[in-house]
């Protein structure tokens, strides 16, 4: 299968990451926990607006994220769509963006989800089951992401990280599930949902561990989750 179009995402990713590279002090950790090859789908925590721009350029493999559909207008939308990026809607099960995603996965492309569905905390408290969906139609490896610095404690969701602040990725042990082809019916999706889930919670804990850091905390009262 040919996948999704990788062209312009790889040229803004060789683009963008000079500029990051000197705008903020950026350590990675356990990039070989990433497979080389193969369909991969990132699942990362989710605390701030830095959170995207940041794994589009520096996740090992460049990856097709699934980005809410309010972003996809004006000069935004058309950029988010040359670097192949997926538009979804958080207000309804979008299986048309699923899909799309799992036709990338199918070509051996990487994948990348924020499970919680919005901005917030990054404790991965919340679980929309997106993920487990494209883990068992593909039976691609499922690397969790932890992203700690890209918003202060206090602060709101928008927040900007600021010049040379610090901030931490760290890629885990990947989980994989076997391929379950049609039926898979919704026993099969939760049990998947909570054995991912229970592996995302457990690699940020093992991250804040290793780096002796915490999460942000709660969005400030009236802060939109972005």
């Amino acid at each position: 299968m040919s996948g999704l179009p990788e062209g312009g995402m790889r040229f803004m990713r060789k683009l963008a990451r000079p500029y990051f590279n000197r705008r903020w002090d950026i350590h990675e950790r356990g990039q070989g926990n990433v497979p080389e090859s193969g369909p991969v789908i990132f699942a990362s925590n989710h605390i701030g607006w830095l959170d995207g721009p940041l794994l589009f350029v520096r996740l090992p493999r460049p990856a097709h994220a699934l980005v809410k559909e309010e972003e996809f207008t004006g000069r935004t939308g058309r950029l988010l769509n040359f670097v192949g990026q997926i538009k979804v809607s958080r207000g309804r099960n979008d299986t048309g963006a699923l899909r799309r995603a799992d036709a990338a996965l199918a070509a051996g492309q990487a994948v990348l989800i924020y499970p919680e569905g919005s901005r917030g905390e990054g404790e991965f408290e919340r679980f929309k089951g997106g993920v487990s969906w494209l883990a068992l139609t593909s039976g691609a490896p499922v690397v969790p992401v932890a992203v700690f610095g890209t918003r202060q404690p206090g602060e709101p969701a928008e927040a900007r990280a600021p010049k040379g602040a610090r901030i931490d990725v760290v890629y885990g042990p990947p989980i994989q599930l076997p391929m379950q082809g049609w039926p898979r019916d919704r026993g099969m999706i939760e049990d998947a949902g909570e054995q991912i889930h229970d592996h995302l919670r457990a690699h940020i804990l093992w991250s804040k561990n290793v780096l002796k850091r915490e999460l942000p905390g709660p969005l400030p009262r009236g802060s939109s989750d972005g």
